[in-house]
């Protein structure tokens, strides 16, 4: 449409300049000026941007396409949402909220727990503490936690899962005898106290992913701030980037674990081909490792809030996406601060979670601006693999982005 439109006003030109050639050079001049008159002005950005609108058309199309099928073969059930240099392409919610009697149509909005996406949450609040000059990467924490009985942990070994550090799940099915009482993060401070399971190796000799360390890594965010961490995270994370369907999920006031989370949509687990909803659990009242929920739209958010450096520095941003391991044969990617590195391509990062019926996926190519985030309330779905092909597909790709996007208005990089 815009060629065209370019042929049409560049023919109505030529016509014009020849005829008006016929004629005295006076009326040539008039002519001139009032057939320019009539040509409609067309903004410098205005051929570019059909052209691009087309492209994201394709990739829409192209999209919806992939998901369908995903539905059709998989039972893909979940919201999605594609971004690229800069612009949002394509979001989509597909399949219900009440998986196991298909009703409630998912929406965009609808809240999912993000299981170990929440990872990069707890990073980020970490990083906005050491931007605010109140906390150490390369000490004890014992200096925040003092009770700790284990000597030698940073707070850089937690987040780059080098501690060594045995998983508190395991100790948590042989030592808390109640389950039906919630375990919070203090009292897995205490079991550790009480214990001390043996770590499974020293600090920073090895690579272990452990939830442990980013269930700690919450507790320091709570002695350091002297803020609960759901309410750290509000005042300083999403509030600022207007992540208003967002929120930490704790029972720090419930003395029994209630039968089921009340926020968000259900997750749900299958037995054979029937779906269950998945009931709570004592684990949930641990918070850092897991137990945000969010959306498309909030994560999105998110993104655009690393893009442009709207929480922390780029100089302190980067860290999150240096290796925090030396390679190894036997590890393909590595691992920052609350993000997966991949091996082959050391521009692009992402998470996964699996938890009590929630699958969720992050993915980041920073070179090629391009993102892509899943999030299913299903313990079954498609691989990984359908959503980096996504990513590396490069049918349709899109130009650098001619306009400046909207950014939350009033994010100030130390939160006040």
């Amino acid at each position: 449409m815009a060629i065209w439109r370019f042929k049409t006003i560049f023919c109505l030109f030529i016509t014009v300049y020849f005829l008006s050639s016929c004629n005295s050079s006076a009326s040539k001049t008039e002519k001139f000026d009032r057939a320019i008159d009539t040509i409609p002005l067309v903004e410098p950005d205005s051929l570019y941007l059909d052209l691009d609108q087309i492209l994201i058309s394709r990739k829409q199309h192209q999209l919806d396409s992939i998901f369908k099928r995903l539905v059709r073969l998989t039972g893909f059930n979940g919201t999605v949402l594609y971004a690229e240099k800069g612009r949002l392409v394509f979001e989509k919610a597909y399949g219900f909220a009440d998986v196991r009697h298909k009703r409630d149509s998912l929406k965009l909005d609808s809240q999912f727990e993000l299981a170990s996406v929440s990872k990069m949450f707890t990073a980020m609040a970490v990083m906005i503490l050491r931007q605010d000059g109140l906390l150490e990467y390369d000490v004890d924490i014992r200096n925040y936690i003092p009770e700790w009985p284990y000597e030698g942990v940073s707070v850089r070994h937690l987040l780059n899962h080098r501690s060594g550090l045995s998983r508190y799940q395991s100790l948590a099915h042989e030592k808390w005898t109640d389950k039906t009482i919630p375990l919070t993060n203090e009292k897995m401070i205490d079991l550790f106290v009480e214990h001390q399971p043996s770590p499974y190796f020293q600090p920073d000799r090895g690579f272990h992913y452990c939830n442990t360390n980013y269930a700690l890594l919450a507790s320091v965010v709570e002695r350091v701030s002297g803020q609960h961490f759901e309410d750290f995270m509000e005042d300083r994370v999403f509030k600022p980037l207007g992540m208003n369907n967002s929120q930490i999920y704790n029972m720090r006031n419930d003395t029994v674990v209630p039968a089921y989370i009340n926020i968000g949509v259900p997750g749900y687990d299958h037995r054979g081909w029937r779906a269950i909803q998945v009931r709570n659990d004592y684990l949930n009242g641990v918070m850092g490792d897991k137990n945000m929920f969010s959306t498309v739209e909030d994560l999105y958010k998110f993104n655009l809030a690393l893009d442009y450096g709207l929480l922390v520095h780029d100089s302190l941003l980067k860290e999150a996406f240096t290796p925090g391991s030396p390679r190894h044969r036997r590890r393909a990617d590595n691992y920052g601060f609350g993000w997966r590195i991949r091996g082959d391509a050391d521009s692009t990062v992402y998470h996964y979670g699996w938890w009590k019926g929630f699958r969720t996926f992050f993915l980041r190519d920073m070179r090629q601006q391009k993102t892509l985030i899943v999030l299913t309330n299903k313990d079954k779905g498609p691989g990984s693999d359908n959503f980096w092909n996504i990513i590396k597909d490069t049918s349709y790709e899109l130009f650098p982005a001619s306009k400046n996007i909207n950014l939350p208005e009033k994010v100030s990089l130390n939160g006040r």
